[in-house]
């Protein structure tokens, strides 16, 4: 049986960047799972899960949970660091 690990481990995300995904889109992870891996396989999907991220960090700023903003900055480094950047 194939498990959500390695449903990740396919998906060339982290899971960090998929509860990212989850957060935004109010669904649960695996949900998040496939749509990250759907936005990167689309030529823009880079940007918009950039943006997805950058999202998450404003509202998480709003609600002044500066713990979550600095975890959120971990992933959204990361994401850059390991992704091209297409445009949205």
């Amino acid at each position: 049986m194939i498990t959500i690990e390695d449903c990740i481990a396919l998906s060339e995300l982290t899971e960090n960047e998929i509860l990212a995904i989850a957060e935004h889109e109010h669904v649960p992870e695996m949900i998040a799972l496939e749509m990250g891996n759907y936005l990167l396989h689309r030529p823009d999907g880079e940007t918009c899960i950039k943006g997805i991220i950058l999202d998450d960090i404003r509202h998480a700023q709003e609600r002044g949970d500066m713990r979550h903003v600095a975890r959120l900055k971990l992933v959204l480094r990361h994401f850059m660091d390991t992704h091209q950047d297409g445009v949205c």
